[in-house]
């Protein structure tokens, strides 16, 4: 089979961009660690650049402590970003222009309404289905309302299926109208939405190279489309991992009680040893060691394919 890195490598331009994108809204565990060991194994190993990018959109989860936590828990790791880093740390919440830039370019499309619909209204009107997402049905799309600062804006999502290759998972087909309908790109509160600024901020940064978890593949096909809308010519290549799960399935999180890097650090756990835990839940080791951070290149270079079912932490 060929190498992961090989199939990477046929994709990618000769300097790759990637970025690591934590969300401010709780403290960095193993499940963040195995993620960024894949982000900076595939950057090194393709002589790549890793983007640090703090997605801080969400200004009612934002906490500050949470954002000083992730810089302390990737200097711990020496994990270091080439791009984003302090002094010029890169926060969705400086980037409003090139949002609005982007809103602008979808409107001049007459791709962009103003819709007053809420979650509880939503709620009332669309059916509940398990195991599914809520599809917005379109109520304010042909409504003509005014745009004001207590509506939320979204952008009109055409039909079609959306096919792409993922990298780990192979060739993908979505059909995002029918998944979310109409997308929202800015909430009541002024919010900009994940959807509408990683596809944004992706487009700008010139990023080539998207490594995530799976639990985001869903989104894909739809951002794939935004970006199309925007101008891109061409989508950034996917490769969507397992993620590391309690015993029962669900997501590590800290609602869940799961061990953060700084309480494993505090721990007396070193960093190697948390590098090579992660390295194996990612895949990329096939039992726990302590692990250089230079040797994370090599370990990626030597896979064929990363694991393809989530793994639990324990």
């Amino acid at each position: 089979m060929t190498r992961l890195l090989d199939r990477l490598a046929a994709r990618l331009p000769p300097v790759p961009r990637t970025r690591f994108a934590p969300a401010p809204t709780g403290a960095l565990h193993l499940g963040h660690a195995v993620n960024a060991v894949l982000v900076w194994g595939a950057a090194r190993a393709l002589g790549g650049r890793v983007l640090l990018r703090i997605e801080d959109h969400d200004g009612t989860r934002l906490r500050e402590t949470f954002v000083q936590g992730i810089l302390d828990d990737l200097a711990w790791l020496g994990l270091q970003p080439d791009e984003g880093a302090p002094p010029s740390l890169c926060r969705q919440t400086t980037r409003t222009a090139v949002y609005e830039a982007a809103l602008a370019a979808l409107d001049a499309q007459g791709l962009v309404y103003a819709c007053n619909c809420s979650r509880r209204s939503l709620a009332d009107l669309v059916p509940d289905r398990p195991g599914e997402e809520t599809r917005y049905p379109g109520i304010c799309r042909e409504r003509g309302l005014p745009r004001t600062p207590d509506q939320s804006v979204r952008v009109r999502i055409p039909e079609g299926v959306v096919a792409f290759d993922d990298v780990n998972l192979g060739p993908q087909t979505q059909s995002p109208a029918a998944q979310c309908g109409d997308l929202m790109i800015r909430d009541r509160l002024g919010h900009w939405t994940y959807q509408f600024a990683v596809v944004a901020d992706d487009l700008a940064q010139q990023v080539d190279l998207v490594i995530r978890g799976r639990d985001l593949l869903e989104s894909t096909g739809r951002q794939v489309q935004l970006g199309a809308l925007l101008g891109r010519p061409a989508p950034p290549v996917f490769l969507h991992h397992a993620l590391l799960v309690h015993p029962d399935g669900a997501k590590l999180a800290k609602s869940r009680g799961s061990t953060g890097l700084a309480e494993l650090r505090a721990a007396g756990i070193s960093a190697a040893e948390v590098r090579g835990l992660a390295a194996t839940r990612a895949g990329l080791l096939s039992e726990p060691r302590a692990l250089p951070v230079e040797a994370l290149a090599d370990c990626f270079a030597a896979v064929a394919a990363l694991p393809g079912a989530d793994r639990a932490a324990d």
